[in-house]
């Protein structure tokens, strides 16, 4: 295990508007801001043809192949994830979303596009004081959170 401190710095209440992408639109709000790491709550609509990462393909295979789900129609959704930046001081958004339509229910990161349909809402509880910063991580080659 690993571990950074941090405190709670501003909160951001954001709505996002119908067509954005998610997560593009997070981690633009994040660097006009200057926000430098922050704890993500998101609820609202997910639009057709959104994408989901739903896993690798293989538990433990490498590399790793990203398996993609695309959601039929407009889905309800309720999301938690993280925003640090990257090396470069890039913001990162890494966030999971569990999208639901009738009785149905698909959870996934949104890193491949998740679009608004018609409203989302993003609380941001920024995080401040901290060091942790997202690297890319051999074997994996992902972006993973340094503490």
């Amino acid at each position: 295990m690993r571990f950074a401190q941090a405190r709670q710095g501003r909160v951001f209440i954001v709505r996002l508007e119908d067509g954005e992408i998610v997560h593009e639109v997070i981690e633009r709000f994040a660097a006009e801001q200057q926000i430098e790491a922050a704890s993500l709550l998101v609820v609202g609509g997910a639009d057709d043809g959104s994408r989901l990462v739903v896993g690798p393909r293989e538990d433990r295979g490498l590399p790793l192949e990203a398996m993609h789900w695309p959601l039929e129609h407009a889905h309800e959704v309720a999301g938690v994830g993280t925003l640090f930046r990257d090396e470069q001081g890039t913001p990162l958004v890494h966030l999971h979303m569990a999208c639901g339509r009738g009785g149905q229910t698909i959870t996934g990161c949104i890193r491949t596009g998740v679009r608004v349909w018609h409203v989302m809402e993003v609380i941001v509880h920024e995080l401040v004081g901290s060091s942790a910063r997202r690297a890319v991580e051999e074997p994996l080659g992902l972006k993973l959170l340094q503490p």
